[in-house]
Parts: structure tokens; sequence; C-alpha cells
């Protein structure tokens, strides 16, 4: 369950471009693998998280799909979105999360939560809120059994060349790092223990080199941004889930 992030962005498939993979479609792989290796038989997988989508929308059309499926674990990493809006209310959106994990821990599913992360930067201007946010998820999930995602705590990702062009979404090996977090945060062994090693430190960026890529990203990413809030419409308006329904996992 969750938004642009669990969707996958910006992580397209090598042999289905349009199609987003990510942390969450990484995770499954690795514990598909695991089944496997064991004798058992493969994980069946469903991902319904759709970009642009606020945690109240994705509660409202997400959580009953989720319930329906009677899983044993279920993802559900949301409220960037709502944090990005000028009127967010963080302790609202924080009851609407804490409602959806009683009711997936009430069907005894194990439920994994996602902290928000710390941004800098032109962004950085988030992190009272999200910080705010990160509490109460903590306490959600002492409240109710549930295990967290530390996206905050995650040093590596303090690295701009694991982010994408647009500044919120991964590359392909932010996102795989992520799933290795995961299994972490899952009481399991990562697939590769040096996940949130910091990369090698990168040479300085000339002042117009960088000038020149912060007018890029205002352009392509900043103004079409500004422009859906004052238009009332969403990156994810028209789309649906890319795995609407469990299959074995990974895709054929």
């Amino acid at each position: 369950m969750g938004d642009s992030f669990t969707e996958g962005l910006w992580d397209p498939y090598p042999d289905a471009p349009d199609v987003q993979r990510g942390w969450a479609d990484n995770l499954a792989a690795s514990l598909s693998a695991r089944r496997i290796a064991a004798g058992d038989a493969p994980l069946e997988y469903a991902n319904l998280a759709i970009r642009g989508r606020k945690l109240r929308p994705i509660v409202a059309e997400q959580l009953d799909v989720a319930v329906s499926a009677r899983p044993d674990l279920v993802s559900l990493v949301a409220g960037g979105n709502d944090i990005l809006r000028p009127s967010a209310d963080v302790d609202a959106i924080s009851a609407a999360l804490e409602d959806a994990v009683v009711a997936l821990r009430a069907t005894g599913a194990d439920v994994l939560l996602g902290t928000g992360f710390k941004a800098g930067g032109t962004l950085s201007w988030t992190n009272g809120r999200v910080g705010v946010f990160n509490a109460n998820i903590w306490t959600i999930a002492r409240r109710h059994g549930a295990r967290v995602l530390d996206l905050w705590g995650m040093r590596s990702l303090a690295d701009l060349r694991l982010w994408s062009s647009d500044r919120i979404h991964l590359t392909p090996e932010g996102h795989q790092r992520v799933a290795n977090a995961a299994l972490a945060a899952l009481g399991l062994e990562p697939d590769d223990d040096a996940y949130d090693t910091p990369l090698d430190a990168a040479p300085p960026a000339a002042f117009r080199e960088t000038a020149r890529a912060n007018a890029a990203w205002m352009r392509q990413h900043v103004g079409p941004w500004v422009k859906r809030r004052l238009t009332g419409t969403s990156s994810g308006d028209g789309r649906s889930a890319k795995w609407p329904t469990p299959q074995a996992w990974p895709r054929a």
C-alpha cells in the first residue's frame, strides 16, 4: 500500500520501461527467493501503490483490497504527499495511519511502516513536519506491534546520487538499498550488508554546473508540480495499481 515511493518511481524494469520496479518489488523478490530456497512455494505479492496519492485516499482505496487478499505482511508507507501540502495536519494524518494499522493488525497480518526521509537543500523545510510524523510512526508501531523501515536514519540516502533528477524519488540503486533496509526492519539478514554504507565522496561540483542543475530541476519538476497543485490534479490521476492482485513472485 502506498504512493509513488512504493510504486517504485524511478526504477523502471529493463524489459518493461513503462512499469516501475522499486524497493517493494525488490523486497518481494528477495523474500520469495528465500522461500523457494527453503523448498516452499513462491511468495504471492501484490502492489497497490499509486503515485501522487495522499494518505487518506490510500487508506480509502487500498485498505479493503489489501485485507481481502488475507495477507501475512503488508507494507504501508505513506504521508509524504500530505506533508508537502501547505495545510498539512500531521497529527490528523497520523491518526488515519494508526486506524489503518489497527485494521490490518486485526487480521493477523504483520505491518511494515516507513518513516519519512530527512531532506536537504530546498526541501529541508519539511524536516520539522517529518520529524513529528516519524515520532508518531514509532509510537504507532510500539502500540500495535508493527515494524518500522527507518528511512530517516539511512546515512547513504543523504547522497543526492541515490536520488533521481526530481530529487524526491530514488534511483534504482537507492531502491535496492531501501529493500535491504526493509529486510533488516523485518528482522532478516539483508542481501547486502553494506546497504547503508555511504558512497565514496564525489568531487566538488562547479558553481555553474550546480546552478544549471538547479534551473533544470525547477523547470522540469517544480514547475509541473506547482501547476498540478493549482489545477487540483495529480500525477496519479487515471492510473491503477501495477500489480492489483496477488501473483507468484517474481513476475513471469
